[in-house]
């Protein structure tokens, strides 16, 4: 499936890859900004009354809330490690830094073979 997934996600997360450091920080921002913005629309059209209720009468005001929304959770998956922490502690802060330590060696070298097949990111890091 990795292999086929192309497109705008593939250049989208290869973006985020290496303004956020290209490691686990990174994949953690990826994961809960996902997560956070799945539940955001998830829960927009479950409040509508109606799917055509929600196209027509709350498209704008979804717009722009979905506008701001998406800031708090940009916001919220900047800071992806305090909620891991905090999630049963001390669980938490033992599981993180557990992937601290396994993803450089067992997650990043696939994942950036995947983003960049071309070799572009050693490039990109020796200049």
């Amino acid at each position: 499936m990795l292999d086929k997934a192309h497109g705008w996600f593939r250049r989208w997360f290869a973006k985020v890859w290496k303004v956020r450091g290209g490691g686990l920080y990174a994949c953690g921002f990826l994961f809960t900004f996902i997560y956070l913005e799945v539940a955001t629309v998830a829960g927009e059209f479950i409040e509508s009354e109606s799917i055509g209720a929600f196209f027509s009468e709350q498209l704008i005001e979804f717009v722009f809330r979905f506008a701001i929304d998406s800031m708090v959770n940009t916001i919220q998956a900047l800071m992806w490690p305090a909620i891991v922490v905090q999630w049963q502690p001390p669980l938490g802060a033992i599981g993180l830094g557990l992937a601290f330590i396994a993803f450089p060696k067992y997650l990043k070298p696939p994942i950036t073979r995947w983003l960049f097949p071309d070799g572009e990111e050693e490039a990109t890091e020796q200049e």
